[in-house]
């Protein structure tokens, strides 16, 4: 019998090569409740805020509890699931970091924001610009943010929103769905790339954007797909939202005009 020693190389979620994980006790009934939870707060608090003045500025607290908490809420359900009834958000969600995911989300952001442009200017250019903006332009276009709102959700589109987005696609569904007998692992993890990819864009309940936003996951899906671990998809994620996150910010400050 061999004995593991502490300087032998580590697999993708930080165990000895000899040492398997533990099983977690989730699944899709896991990634049902937390989108449940997303759907209903954002709801909820539509409900309760209200609508804005014409006119006047969209008030610090309407961003942060409108916009931000209910994907704040989610992901931090979907972490509390691998918490009670699996191993941790570092070995069931691959939350682990390494510089080389870093580099390949770099990357695969890059490329996703060339596609993004690309895809972009053509779907413009198909539906019209009135019909191609997302969910958060329509809301902010023709009501204007305070300064620090409107910092607040540039942070928030920027680097925020994304690390909550992916615990819940491509970390908690992407767990479920290599629970199920696909086959060789080859074929689960394609399987989870393909089902985790068409569910985010589905799930931003944007109808006419729903092909944009298939085109923009892709990149975002190969980097965990390739990495094998969530923060690869993160960086590339947020790399992929910082220019529209910094046009949004800079058309509600009045910098630009779209």
């Amino acid at each position: 019998m061999t004995t593991t020693q502490p300087d032998e190389p580590l697999d993708s979620i930080g165990l000895p090569d000899s040492v398997t994980a533990p099983e977690h006790r989730w699944g899709f009934g896991a990634f049902l409740v937390v989108e449940a939870v997303l759907l209903a707060s954002a709801a909820f608090l539509s409900v309760l805020l209200g609508p804005v003045s014409a006119g006047q500025p969209i008030p610090v607290r309407d961003v942060l509890l409108g916009t931000i908490i209910p994907t704040v809420l989610a992901a931090l359900v979907a972490v509390l699931f691998t918490v009670v009834r699996g191993n941790g958000p570092r070995i069931d969600l691959r939350f682990e970091w390494h510089w080389a995911d870093i580099r390949i989300g770099f990357k695969f952001g890059l490329l996703g924001l060339v596609l993004t442009t690309i895809s972009a200017f053509i779907w413009t250019e198909a539906v019209g610009e009135h019909n191609a903006g997302s969910a958060i332009g329509a809301l902010v276009e023709n009501q204007p943010m305070s300064v620090t709102a409107a910092i607040i959700m540039f942070v928030y589109l920027w680097l925020l929103g994304p690390v909550c987005e992916e615990i819940i696609y491509r970390g908690l569904l992407w767990g479920a769905v290599e629970r199920l007998p696909w086959g060789s692992e080859r074929w689960t993890r394609l399987a989870a790339f393909l089902l985790s990819t068409a569910v985010f864009a589905v799930s931003h309940l944007e109808p006419l954007r729903t092909t944009l936003l298939l085109v923009i996951a892709v990149p975002i899906g190969l980097a965990r797909l390739f990495t094998g671990r969530l923060p690869g998809a993160i960086v590339a994620h947020q790399m992929n939202n910082f220019l529209p996150a910094l046009a949004l910010l800079l058309t509600t400050l009045g910098v630009l005009t779209l």
